[in-house]
């Protein structure tokens, strides 16, 4: 199946060439994407550098604008799958093909969890992945273990449903709106790697905030969204 990997970039410039360069050694059957989202380092030459394919943002739309935009690509080129891949390293390309593998099988919506086989840590940092995860399960009664995961497949359908709706960022809370569509999400097992350079934006008050964000989402926002 015809397969675009979108990777928003937002001052990834120590990062970038090695995210892609994994894309083309372990991945080289997909096509991909990175979206330069107004990043405000040397980003946007390291990909005029390398000869890398990408859309320049001109201002930051945030990880919402950057990825729906690649949907909108997609749209536009007829893509039967979209990999969201995140552009700091993290992710590893090997695991691109098994995410494509259940897509096919039927599934809408795969994610790329690190608990599947293995425990959730109760560090600080896992205790909001437990928080939102166990909201899920109370909202849906359905049992998603790395709701956070930013690494995921999407069907044609659901490369509508991000493409078009403005309401509906690749956001942990939108899976509870996913599941009322009745769409199939299904986890497998990754390994991620921890970032090499840059800091990410998640610090303590950004964690907070997010995640009251995330609460109220999941409770009062996604259960009562009108289902088109």
């Amino acid at each position: 199946m015809k397969t675009l990997v979108v990777i928003p970039a937002y001052n990834e410039a120590l990062n970038i060439e090695k995210t892609v360069h994994d894309l083309e050694v372990n991945a080289p059957e997909v096509d991909y994407v990175v979206v330069n989202d107004g990043s405000k380092d040397n980003t946007l030459e390291v990909l005029k550098k390398n000869d890398f394919n990408y859309i320049d943002g001109f201002c930051n739309l945030g990880l919402f604008g950057a990825v729906q935009t690649g949907f909108k690509l997609a749209i536009k080129e007829n893509y039967d799958i979209v990999i969201q891949f995140d552009g700091d390293g993290q992710h590893s390309a090997k695991y691109i093909a098994p995410l494509v593998k259940e897509i096919e099988k039927g599934n809408n919506i795969v994610i790329g969890s690190r608990f599947v086989d293995e425990k959730k840590t109760f560090t600080a940092r896992m205790m909001g992945s437990r928080l939102i995860a166990g909201a899920i399960k109370l909202m849906t009664g359905k049992t998603i273990t790395d709701p956070t995961s930013g690494f995921r497949a999407y069907d044609r359908a659901c490369i509508k449903d991000y493409a078009s709706e403005m309401n509906n960022p690749p956001e942990p809370d939108t899976l509870v709106y996913m599941l009322r569509k009745q769409r199939k999400i299904k986890e497998i097992q990754v390994q991620m790697s921890d970032r090499e350079f840059g800091e990410s934006y998640l610090n303590l008050v950004n964690t907070i905030k997010y995640m009251s964000r995330m609460m109220v989402s999941i409770f009062l926002i996604q259960p009562f969204r009108k289902v088109k």
